[in-house]
């Protein structure tokens, strides 16, 4: 392998590396949002607006990069397939590190005590994380039978926001804590959908095709 070639995939590599911390830069983000909701201390919902700018800054570098690649490097087609995907899902992570920043902001409005939607906004969450560890996997593993299964996960997460927003009665007969309890469901639901733009992108750097022709 020639230095120039050895030198190229670096920084392949490197970008999959910055990809892969800008996710986990985006699960602690919606960890430490979801948990702010109910929490006295509003550091937790502060920490999640300031990890933000965080997420943009790599988001550019991560632009930055490929836009170099594909100028100087006239990578071949699988390689350029991945960078067309890299910029797509670091574009969808910074939209999702935006609707962790926005439930935080929620946070610094009121404080969401009711057990029923507490839950239901949590198990949103935790639904969240863990399609985003299965991506990780998923991605590593090259395996599109998980990335199939992570994109219709997001159904249950849409179920979960109907049932937040059918709610008919008002959170401690109080109309504005209800709707920023529905608001931030929302948020969860639009990171719900981030994440499976995310598996869909994935499919199509491993399988070369779109997901809507496998549909």
């Amino acid at each position: 392998m020639t230095v120039i070639r050895q030198h190229y995939e670096e920084q392949l590599k490197d970008l999959i590396k910055d990809l892969r911390n800008l996710g986990l830069k985006v699960y602690y983000s919606i960890e430490c949002a979801v948990a702010s909701l109910s929490k006295e201390d509003r550091n937790y919902a502060r920490q999640v607006i300031k990890r933000d700018l965080d997420i943009n800054q790599l988001e550019d570098e991560i632009n930055e990069k490929v836009i170099m690649l594909i100028t100087k490097q006239q990578p071949i087609a699988t390689d350029l397939r991945m960078m067309i995907a890299a910029l797509k899902i670091a574009s969808e992570f910074e939209r999702i590190g935006d609707n962790a920043a926005s439930i935080a902001k929620i946070r610094k409005r009121v404080k969401i005590t009711d057990h029923y939607i507490l839950t239901r906004l949590k198990t949103m969450g935790d639904l969240s994380l863990l399609m985003l560890k299965d991506l990780d996997t998923a991605f590593r593993n090259k395996d599109v039978t998980l990335i199939l299964e992570i994109i219709e996960r997001d159904k249950d997460i849409d179920d979960l926001y109907k049932d937040i927003v059918n709610t008919t009665y008002l959170i401690d007969n109080d109309p504005f804590v209800a709707g920023q309890a529905h608001l931030a469901a929302r948020h969860l639901e639009r990171i719900g959908d981030h994440i499976a733009n995310i598996a869909e992108n994935i499919y199509y750097y491993i399988t070369g095709e779109t997901y809507e022709s496998y549909i």
